[in-house]
């Protein structure tokens, strides 16, 4: 409900609220300007002694205002004549032109009612009222992305467009739902429907009927300060009915022109405070600074508009369409979907037809839209869950978990929950596991045991989808066949063999870096933009499954590189192995923002092993600033396996690398590098007190060594790899 809250009003406004936004950042110089370039009266300086001067300059002065930025401007008749200028409260003098500023005046009246008069005024109404809704919205929305509104600016994750968006909505977020408040205030106060009230006194039928008194003789004028000031306007020459008319920040009154004893005071009212407060806050006058931020954090929502646009275009383009798709509100079967990289969507499609095929009423959405007030003639509900990273959720199950923990009673249709997964991760399934547990311990009957799905196994899908027909007493036949994100063609321009004699072959492969579209470049999508760390989606012939491989290079190397070790019966890494240079592969990115050495002069300890060194060499080779980086690589056997031998000697010549510790299991007295890293235990210690960030690359089985080894290291300290984990200083890419 709230993602589509801020979705459609977001979409639908875009480009008013772009034009609303734009006008109002450049508005918002202005009263800075005018602060910056008026001439400002001197402290102290009373208005009856401003007055005299103008009077001496102009005798025929008829007002004087002074605006909230400062600006004195004077209005005369002489001659039959009027005249304005701004004045020099110094000398009384004009000093420049009083006429408005036309670049101001066009911006204002775009900025009100788009030229548009009474309807463009309704228009520009509208756009605040959708910027309010946008601000309240996403920032409900970016609590539950950064886990809570206590973790309001913890990291992000995702593609670049998802980020950007957030980071900027989490600083500006305030101040446009501020500016949009006030606006709706003011529009509303344009449109008479706020109540009226007025300060001014009524005006006094007892004067003295004389005239001429010098202003300097005035004593309200002499007590008032010009900064206080707001307009002072004198009595009609030879009319000696008419009398002064004093507007201050504290209220208005009237002066006899012949004694100067004040005739009538009223102060402001609470309501015009109010108004006046609010008209500061949405123009800068009289808070310029104010107004610059408010202008500055405007600026953002035209890059808040399009990664807005490209966000809901990437969701739409990893969701496949899914003809038939009921409304919650009328489906029996709800299958809630769980998703990161869009995957599980199209098992999602899958099971919607053949279920659709059988006769049910179906609908498929995201977990994060699970609400049981708009399930209600759901007889079943049936969760399709990845895991992303070490078992969090996926992008589109946020806040299932939290609405699940809230159900006061669970619903009396039962539940199936399938996780999707990499058996090879240590967090195989892991979140999916946790809503099945969760799903138990809240009392919600199970429709079925929970299940897995191996690397989007089409065979696990279809013998699941059998126990579920079982549990349906339908048929249910699945045969899916598996969504693979566009590929780019890569040639292999270069290869390092290693391992043969060992019966281990290895490869360092690397390919050239394909051509990127303008469009890529701008949205940095595809080959567009990559770090090394990221993975590299390799689709092999003959099969739909990609195999993702880490990526040894970074974007600016200029080439796209990767370890491969054939695999017994792995058909991707049999192939990769057998490429020549000119052979070609089809492959893609995805990001790995969570294996990551991050910025900062902090020490790195990278530990790996085998084709686990991809990345690590990647990270050091990119280390042209000379962070501290120590490397412990384990290796079978140090004349055939030793992968990046000659360049991690180069990059410690050239201070890339400080030190490099190495473990060999098949030497004549073999150790790992789990051993390596217990035997220079010492140093390590002092390393992670210097605050060094460790990551691991390689077998689950080595992780788990180094677990154990750093564990032990830790102990003393009264640290433990989990702690370390929790901050963010110790991070795993295991396979």
């Amino acid at each position: 409900m709230i993602r589509a809250l801020h979705r459609w009003p977001g979409l639908l406004a875009a480009a008013l609220l772009i034009v609303l936004t734009l006008s109002g950042a450049a508005l918002s110089v202005f009263p800075a300007a005018e602060r910056l370039t008026a001439p400002q009266a001197e402290t102290g300086l009373s208005v009856a002694t401003l007055a005299a001067r103008i009077q001496t300059a102009y005798p025929g002065v008829e007002q004087i205002r002074r605006s909230p930025p400062g600006q004195i401007t004077a209005y005369w008749f002489l001659d039959g004549t009027p005249g304005a200028a701004v004045i020099d409260p110094a000398t009384g003098a004009g000093v420049g032109s009083a006429d408005p500023n036309q670049v101001e005046r066009w911006l204002t009246n775009l900025h009100r009612s788009l030229f548009l008069g009474y309807g463009g005024r309704i228009a520009m109404v509208l756009g605040a009222a959708a910027m309010l809704i946008l601000s309240v919205s996403g920032s409900v929305l970016v609590a539950r992305r950064a886990g809570g509104w206590r973790r309001w600016f913890a990291p992000l994750r995702g593609p670049l467009s998802g980020r950007l968006h957030v980071e900027i909505a989490r600083v500006a977020v305030l101040g446009l739902a501020l500016s949009s408040m006030t606006a709706l205030w003011m529009s509303a106060s344009t449109f008479d429907l706020l109540p009226i009230t007025s300060s001014a006194p009524a005006f006094p039928n007892d004067v003295s009927g004389e005239t001429g008194i010098s202003i300097t003789s005035i004593e309200l004028l002499g007590q008032t300060p010009v900064a206080e000031l707001r307009e002072l306007n004198f009595p009609y020459p030879g009319d000696a009915s008419d009398v002064f008319t004093l507007k201050t920040d504290q209220g208005t009154g009237y002066l006899d022109q012949g004694t100067g004893a004040a005739l009538g005071w009223t102060d402001l009212t609470g309501w015009e405070n109010v108004s006046e407060t609010i008209y500061m806050l949405h123009t800068g006058q009289g808070a310029a600074f104010l107004g610059i931020l408010l202008g500055l954090m405007a600026l953002g929502v035209p890059v808040l508009g399009v990664t807005g646009v490209l966000v809901w275009l990437a969701g739409r383009r990893s969701r496949p369409r899914i003809p038939g798709n009921l409304p919650a509100a009328k489906a029996e079967t709800i299958l809630l979907v769980g998703s990161e990289g869009g995957s599980t969507w199209g098992f999602a499609a899958t099971l919607h037809q053949a279920l659709r095929a059988a006769g049910q009423t179906v609908h498929v959405g995201p977990m994060s839209d699970f609400d049981l007030a708009h399930h209600a003639k759901a007889q079943r509900f049936v969760i399709l869950a990845a895991t992303y990273g070490d078992g969090d959720a996926p992008e589109t199950a946020k806040g299932f978990l939290d609405r699940l923990k809230a159900l006061g009673t669970a619903p009396a249709a039962p539940i199936a929950v399938l996780g999707f997964g990499d058996r090879s991760y240590p967090e195989y399934c892991g979140y999916a596991q946790r809503v099945a547990e969760m799903a138990k311990t809240r009392g919600w009957n199970m429709l079925l045991p929970f299940d897995t799905i191996d690397r989007q196994s089409p065979q696990d899908f279809a013998r699941w989808g059998r126990l579920l027909g079982q549990a349906l007493g339908i048929n249910l036949e699945l045969v899916h066949q598996p969504i693979v994100p566009p590929t780019e063609m890569l040639t292999l321009v270069s290869r390092r063999d290693y391992g043969a004699e060992m019966q281990a072959p290895t490869a360092i492969l690397r390919f050239a870096l394909p051509r990127v579209t303008l469009w890529q470049k701008l949205t940095g999508q595809g080959f567009a933009r990559f770090e090394a760390g990221d993975l590299l989606g390799i689709v092999p012939e003959g099969s739909a499954i990609p195999r993702l491989y880490s990526l040894a290079s970074d974007r600016r190397d200029g080439f796209v590189e990767i370890v491969v070790k054939r695999q017994p019966s792995g058909l991707c890494s049999a192939q990769l192995t057998q490429l020549a240079p000119g052979d070609t592969a089809k492959g893609y990115i995805r990001r790995n923002p969570g294996f990551k050495p991050g910025k900062g002069r902090a020490p790195l300890i990278l530990i790996g092993a085998g084709t686990g060194i991809g990345p690590l060499a990647g990270f050091i080779r990119g280390n042209k600033r000379h962070r501290p980086i120590h490397l412990f690589f384990g290796m079978r056997h140090p004349q055939n396996d030793f992968l990046y031998g000659q360049d991690l000697a180069d990059w410690q010549t050239k201070g890339r690398l400080t030190r490099l510790d190495t473990a060999v299991s098949r030497a004549a007295n073999p150790s790992y590098v789990q051993d390596t890293l217990r035997a220079e235990g010492t140093e390590v210690a002092r390393l992670i007190r210097d605050g060094a960030r460790i990551m691991v690359c390689g077998g689950r089985g080595m992780a788990t060594g180094v677990t154990d080894a750093l564990a032990d290291i830790l102990k003393p300290m009264g640290l433990t790899p989990q702690a370390l984990r929790a901050e963010g200083r110790y991070v795993e890419d295991v396979y």
